[in-house]
């Protein structure tokens, strides 16, 4: 697989889909694990009938690294990133076979930080469970690359992303303006073990489950600059 084309495709849409990144026997290892986690654990884990989520993944269940991080993924991380790049996010999202979440059209603007400070250009602090979030300047989530690994079939039916191709060239957009259009919108469908790349500020939306089908996926941002001090990456991992 040429990767190069992958990572210029990314760059010019905003995403691109791999398919075939982990075996079956891989995909279903992670999920063993996770449910093993959300199954036996004491944690405060989000876990409604609409969603399932699992945030700070690895800090949670450590000995995932070595499952997710295969040679496919490694190869794919060295091709996109010119200098060195590190994992800031790990999440865990299941929309339940029955889950009415949907999520409008949105941009990725928040990351997870280890303190609140005042500094010039990061704003939009929150604090939810127990961790703080901040809108940090532009050229941090223009450097962010998440990547989405898919451990079931996802399609228009069960929450497949639908996304607004180039919208991550404009910058940071307000959702109310006229700086977009629905009607260019793409839906990613993506195969069981397949991954989708894409930018944090690219238009993105997911509808509601119509086909009682689960839709698990783990959310991994990357990325190269450390933070205006004293902030950092609340889960800062080198790979």
């Amino acid at each position: 697989m040429n990767f190069k084309i992958k990572k210029n495709e990314l760059a010019e849409n905003g995403y691109t889909i791999l398919e075939h990144f982990y075996s079956n026997e891989e995909v279903n290892e992670i999920v063993n694990r996770i449910d093993h986690t959300i199954n036996n654990s004491n944690s405060e884990f989000i876990k409604t009938k609409d969603l399932i989520a699992i945030r700070q993944l690895l800090n949670h269940i450590p000995e995932l690294k070595k499952l997710i991080f295969n040679n496919n993924i490694t190869s794919l991380l060295s091709t996109l990133f010119d200098t060195n790049y590190f994992l800031t996010k790990a999440i865990y999202f299941d929309k339940p076979k029955n889950s009415n979440w949907f999520v409008a059209f949105h941009q990725d603007l928040s990351i997870s930080v280890d303190q609140k400070s005042t500094i010039d250009n990061y704003k939009n602090w929150t604090f939810k469970k127990g961790q703080y979030g901040v809108q940090p300047p532009v050229s941090i989530l223009q450097d962010t690359i998440t990547l989405r690994i898919h451990l079931d079939d996802t399609n228009k039916y069960n929450g497949a992303l639908k996304i607004i191709p180039k919208s991550h060239l404009k910058g940071i957009i307000r959702t109310d303006s006229k700086n977009w259009n629905t009607e260019d919108k793409y839906t990613c469908e993506v195969k069981k073990g397949g991954i989708m790349l894409m930018k944090p500020l690219i238009l993105h939306a997911s509808n509601k489950n119509t086909n009682y089908k689960q839709r698990r996926v783990i959310h991994l941002e990357f990325n190269t600059k450390q933070l205006e001090s004293p902030l950092q990456w609340l889960e800062l991992e080198n790979i």
